[in-house]
């Protein structure tokens, strides 16, 4: 099941016949008020969130449900009008999973979506057990735990498999691409920005220990450091 929050009619009904006519089920809500209503009575798979909404802006919404016990793992893809990299960060900082920028392409939102969900489900079968620190810096997977000179660091869920990708391959080289479809599950021309806004925010976070993400010019990204 997927939820629309979208307040847009024309905007609502097309995604959602497209996703139906794909054989996925699909709710959707003009307002916030009746989007609570029903996750009280069912959890979807995946949320689709406007931001300029009545009631409440999708942001606020997102921030609560990534606040909530049950709500709290809900992958969340954000639709905004708003493509400035200053929103996009604001998005993925507040806990979304991705983010889409209207107008869209309807066939490029079902991949995300697709992709989003199946990662989502390869994440809880595939747990690693294995534990890094380089320099002053310290992650376990297995409990989703990162840590600076010993302070908790609080990422979203696109910066954590990030980080733990290029830390499960230290010193190798990524292109864009590569982690486009390692990480996210899928390649469009011209996202290489979702991947440099990520690893933007992820070196932010991670303050002293952000370093240690070296970019390679014309190439890509890798990770460095002294393993202990």
């Amino acid at each position: 099941m997927i939820y629309i929050v979208e307040d847009d009619d024309s905007i609502r009904e097309l995604i959602t016949y497209t996703l139906n006519s794909q054989n996925m089920e699909a709710r959707s809500f003009p307002r916030p008020s009746e989007f609570y209503e029903a996750l009280k009575q069912e959890l979807p798979s995946l949320v689709l969130l406007d931001i300029m909404l009545p009631e409440e802006d999708g942001l606020s919404i997102l921030k609560k449900l990534k606040a909530g016990k049950e709500t709290k793992g809900l992958p969340v893809i954000i639709l905004t009008a708003k493509g400035s990299e200053f929103d996009t960060v604001m998005g993925l900082d507040s806990g979304a999973d991705d983010y889409v920028s209207k107008p869209f392409r309807m066939m490029e939102l079902l991949s995300r979506i697709r992709a989003l969900l199946r990662r989502t489900g390869e994440q809880a079968q595939n747990i690693n057990t294995e534990e890094y620190t380089l320099d002053n810096l310290y992650v376990c997977p297995s409990r989703h735990i990162v840590t600076v000179n010993g302070e908790n660091v609080s990422l979203t869920l696109k910066e954590f498999e990030l980080l733990c990708l290029l830390l499960e391959h230290r010193e190798m080289v990524f292109s864009r691409a590569q982690l486009l479809d390692k990480v996210w599950g899928y390649s469009f021309d011209g996202e290489s920005r979702t991947v440099d806004v990520h690893i933007k925010t992820l070196r932010q976070k991670l303050g002293e220990a952000g370093g240690l993400i070296e970019t390679v010019r014309g190439v890509g990204y890798k990770i460095g450091g002294e393993k202990k």
